[in-house]
């Protein structure tokens, strides 16, 4: 009896996980914790992969993440990081120190030039700067619910030649 009632729990059929979640988690695992800057560079990262065409761990993408010296600010790059799979190690990552006036993310296709420069928009900056770390996951979440031009802007784009 018990075991055809097993068969019977192992058929039923199981939730889905929570999309945001995972991606929450997804910049937890590179980030130590998801936080709402943290999650502008992974939607950042994500809308760049889109628009250039690539696919995150392929080795056909550079991220450049120019920003203050501060924790907030440099957090975008490890977002960036969760999404592409960029990394300094494979020398497909690197941030350099910037004003804020001069915070941006530059995302490259080598193979074909294209070139994709975002920087978090304004709204973004006024509603998450120095936000409270203890809400670091509930403010991400909100992040990645939020329209595009909530988040970023394009500061240029350039789809280079074909592959």
């Amino acid at each position: 009896m018990r075991l055809v009632f097993l068969l019977a729990l192992c058929a039923l059929p199981v939730a889905a996980a929570d999309p945001i979640d995972a991606r929450l988690d997804a910049i937890a695992a590179v980030h130590g914790e998801a936080g709402p800057w943290a999650a502008a560079g992974y939607r950042m990262a994500s809308y760049a992969m889109e628009r250039l065409g690539v696919t995150a761990g392929k080795g056909d993408l550079t991220v450049e993440h120019h920003s203050p010296r501060a924790v907030q600010f440099s957090c975008v790059a490890d977002g960036a990081q969760a999404a592409t799979k960029a990394s300094v190690g494979k020398l497909s990552l690197s941030w350099s120190e910037a004003t804020l006036e001069q915070m941006e993310t530059v995302f490259t296709r080598p193979s074909t030039g294209g070139r994709v420069v975002l920087r978090p928009s304004k709204r973004f900056r006024e509603a998450f700067l120095n936000a409270p770390r203890e809400k670091a996951r509930e403010n991400a979440r909100k992040v990645l619910s939020l329209p595009d031009t909530d988040v970023f802007e394009v500061v240029s784009a350039t789809a280079g030649r074909g592959p």
